[in-house]
């Protein structure tokens, strides 16, 4: 490779011994520029990846001197084959892991009927919550919230009932040979971070740095004193914090250097992306490749549709193979089935126990909360779909999914569309705008609401996943918005819209 300025820059700091923090743009080439530095010295390094298929391609590209693993696999050499007799264990029914944990009745809670199945989940939800966190004692906070309890006394009584049981499958998972509860890699990764490891290596190269999780930050940056820390990641693009990921790269205490110069996008798509980069107050701006022609247009056959939600996602299968189109999905059909398996529950007067839906009698009680109560605001374009076609209809649309291979178009969640690309792309209709403030500007026109960062990250990863063409589609508004155009002052911005 011949290398950029910015990645020279990177090879230098590296060889002068310095911690990094590597904030690199889409398509800027971080892979390469991790294997540039890792080949300026014969010092031993470990390459430590989000997930297995790229850490083995990972393999194929860095000097032998590198490992290239999964931090997975890293807990499971030192700590995890002790438990090989329970990983992958039988799958059961969540609830009757709860009754071997002793929860056998159910619960009131403000309104709510807390049944001792929504209570078994909410306990296993504990302990994963705390399994991703740095925390050496599992506490009141990782008790996950509920759809119906988001009432902060409420949560506190469902703290008070939940823990106990979440401190038991704690003790039971520690228990190398047999248990109740299904042993998973998560779990031996926290029972590695508990013990403070060391690990080898004269440096540490940690790629998506902005979407680790607290635990393995914690060992990441543990090993401060007797190796080289590198992480390189893109701040912008931290997107899983609803998860418990965290953007470590922001306040890392290191020579921070950015990779801006991106390969997959000409300037036009480069100017896109730094608009929603400002609004996300991110900490790098891109520069296209003059070579790559990227235009923004309309697209009527594009190669994926990138969506803001599971919902949304299943509106546009339902829309394509209605249009005749061989539709993929990216990550499969489970989550989409999983959904409309639960509203078919519900509409049938059967209690569901999706995580989100499973405080909810029936299906009348779902439709209220959707649209009454702001806090099930996301659910309605999902209430508004099932009662358009009826589960069966959209379960009958999931059994027609074929393999992205052999689709026509992928149809694709912005979070899974990360680490992506595309020729043509077109924004889905469910980005939609933020809903006008509560006060009038100055002259009485309603003024639109602040841009929130996190939907600017989400946009941002969206809009950066084309090569050739990106249709703006359902994030157009910001064309009318003011923060997305200064030049425009709020009442031009509501006469653009039509208001």
């Amino acid at each position: 490779m011949n290398p950029t300025d910015e990645q020279t820059a990177a090879a230098d700091a590296f060889r002068a011994g310095d911690h990094l923090a590597l904030q690199a743009g889409a398509g800027t080439g971080k892979t390469s520029t991790l294997v540039l530095l890792a080949t300026t010295t014969q010092r031993r390094g470990r390459y430590i990846a989000f997930n297995k298929s790229i850490s083995q391609h990972a393999a194929t590209r860095f000097p032998s001197t590198v490992a290239c693993k999964t931090a997975h696999s890293l807990a499971y050499a030192a700590i995890g084959h002790r438990y090989r007799g329970r990983l992958n264990g039988p799958r059961q029914a969540v609830w009757k892991t709860g009754m071997a944990l002793g929860i056998t009745q159910a619960v009131r809670i403000g309104d709510r009927h807390v049944t001792h199945k929504a209570l078994s989940h909410a306990v296993l939800r504990t302990v994963t919550r705390y399994c991703h966190s740095a925390d050496r004692t599992l506490s009141r906070h990782h008790v996950p919230p509920l759809r119906g309890l988001e009432d902060k006394d409420l949560h506190t009584q469902l703290a008070h009932i939940v823990l106990p049981f979440a401190h038991k499958a704690w003790a039971d998972l520690q228990r190398p040979d047999d248990g109740v509860v299904r042993f998973d890699h998560d779990h031996y990764l926290k029972l590695w971070a508990l013990t403070d490891p060391t690990i080898e290596a004269d440096f540490l190269l940690l790629d998506e740095a902005q979407d680790t999780n607290p635990v393995l930050e914690h060992v990441f940056t543990a090993q401060r004193a007797h190796s080289q820390l590198v992480m390189v990641g893109d701040s912008a693009q931290a997107i899983y914090g609803w998860r418990g990921a965290r953007d470590v790269m922001t306040g890392f205490d290191g020579h921070t250097l950015t990779l801006s110069q991106s390969f997959r996008f000409g300037p036009s798509l480069a100017e896109e992306a730094n608009r929603w980069l400002t609004l996300a107050d991110a900490p790098i701006r891109l520069t296209g490749t003059a070579a790559v022609p990227t235009e923004l247009a309309p697209v009527d056959r594009p190669d994926a549709v990138l969506c803001r939600t599971n919902i949304g996602a299943m509106t546009e299968v339902m829309a394509h193979l209605g249009a005749g189109y061989r539709v993929g999905l990216a990550g499969g059909g489970e989550g989409l089935r999983s959904l409309a398996t639960a509203a078919r529950d519900l509409k049938e007067g059967a209690r569901t126990w999706h995580p989100e839906l499973l405080l909810f009698a029936s299906w009348g009680e779902l439709q209220e909360y959707a649209e009454h109560d702001p806090s099930g605001a996301d659910l309605k374009p999902f209430v508004d779909l099932i009662d358009q076609y009826g589960p069966e209809v959209v379960l009958a649309a999931v059994d027609q999914l074929t393999p992205e291979t052999h689709a026509d178009v992928t149809i694709s969640t912005a979070h899974r569309a990360k680490g992506r690309e595309w020729a043509r792309v077109r924004i889905a209709g469910d980005f939609t705008r933020p809903t006008d403030a509560d006060q009038p500007d100055a002259k009485g026109h309603p003024a639109p609401g602040p841009i929130d960062d996190s939907e600017a990250r989400l946009a941002y990863v969206a809009v950066t996943r084309t090569r050739n063409c990106l249709d703006l589609g359902g994030l157009s508004w910001i064309n009318d918005h003011p923060d997305g155009n200064p030049a425009f002052s709020p009442s031009t911005a509501c006469r653009l819209r039509g208001a």
